[in-house]
């Protein structure tokens, strides 16, 4: 049996747009060009694959990497 709380977030995250490559990059600040590398990389930034081409993000994804992107010198 799930706990509540998994149960919770799985239907938040169930409930929750996913966003078009187009619609993150422009949320970071990026170019699509720059996550399509990512993606291709490694993938820094989580992302949905649907099919075999389609691809999602998810904006709690994209927060969260943001917030572990905080910096308080440059030389971290």
């Amino acid at each position: 049996m799930l706990c509540p709380m998994f149960k919770h977030a799985e239907a938040q995250t169930m409930n929750e747009k996913l966003l078009t490559t187009k619609e993150a990059a422009g949320l970071l600040g990026v170019s699509m060009a720059f996550l399509e590398r990512d993606r291709w990389a490694g993938a820094h930034i989580p992302f949905i694959r649907i099919g075999s081409r389609a691809v999602r993000y998810r904006r709690g994804d994209i927060d969260a990497y943001i917030s572990a992107q905080v910096k308080r010198s440059t030389s971290e």
